[in-house]
């Protein structure tokens, strides 16, 4: 039995050490300036924020751009943003080389994901005395829904409403003192930040349950090689694999957010 294990033991660190060598080899490609440009949504509160001694991002997507700049053996540079749509962006037209994002058809059109890593809930809310009680009763002609303008939730609405009429904020953490200042009738968004929004707004409420589930993930211009894509694939499932993204949620403490299967 000690044979054995200490037989796998060499094996997973062979394999290890071949994926290091692999991603190194893959600089070029992922990292093309010879430093890792990764841009940093610090609209999404989840995945990360600004620290409030240094004022520097952090959270799990700065981790994974950490792990994979180390793995590529390259230096890091962290761009920081407010908005998904600046992300998108920045990442589309090649100023940026690896960003986070929830997986949408719209931004696929010039931007390769990979697999999710983190699964997160779409929530809405509402003031205490809507009418309103479920999510069902959203989608009506008289009722105006704010959402973070280029959010996922923004690129979901506008395909899933067929009356209620969409409101966008300018970005996601405006979205409930946009709602409240407008006299709109619901607000969408992250549902970790509509609850702790809830918590600082008094005469407001979450409809219970969720209206969506997004699929996080990492990914980097469309018009990067083949073997980019897959380098960049295999490292989100080893971080996932290796239990590196359920420790970061950990870490961080993060409410809100599900290691993605």
């Amino acid at each position: 039995m000690r044979k054995l294990l200490t037989r796998r033991g060499a094996l997973l660190a062979s394999l290890a050490l071949w994926a290091n060598s692999a991603m190194a080899q893959a600089a070029p490609d992922l990292a093309p300036t010879g430093t890792l440009r990764a841009v940093i949504n610090l609209g999404n509160p989840i995945l990360a924020r600004q620290d409030a001694q240094t004022g520097a991002p952090v959270g799990v997507s700065v981790d994974l751009a950490r792990a994979l700049a180390e793995r590529l053996q390259v230096p890091l540079q962290l761009m920081p943003v407010t908005s998904a749509g600046q992300s998108v962006e920045l990442v589309t037209q090649e100023q940026a080389d690896v960003g986070f994002f929830a997986i949408d058809p719209v931004r696929g059109q010039g931007i390769a994901f990979t697999a999710a890593y983190v699964q997160i809930e779409g929530s809405y809310l509402v003031r205490q005395d809507s009418p309103l009680r479920s999510n069902d009763d959203v989608d009506r002609a008289a009722h105006r829904v704010v959402v973070g303008k280029g959010s996922a939730y923004d690129l979901f609405l506008t395909r899933e409403l067929k009356q209620a009429q969409l409101v966008r904020a300018p970005t996601s953490p405006e979205v409930v003192s946009f709602f409240m200042a407008g006299g709109y009738d619901v607000a969408a968004g992250v549902k970790q930040q509509l609850e702790s929004d809830a918590r600082q707004t008094p005469g407001v409420r979450l409809l219970p349950g969720r209206f969506m589930v997004i699929e996080q993930a990492m990914g980097l211009p469309k018009s990067r090689s083949a073997n980019a894509h897959e380098q960049l694939r295999r490292f989100v499932r080893d971080m996932k694999a290796q239990g590196f993204v359920a420790a970061a949620l950990q870490r961080h403490r993060i409410e809100g957010a599900t290691l993605a299967p």
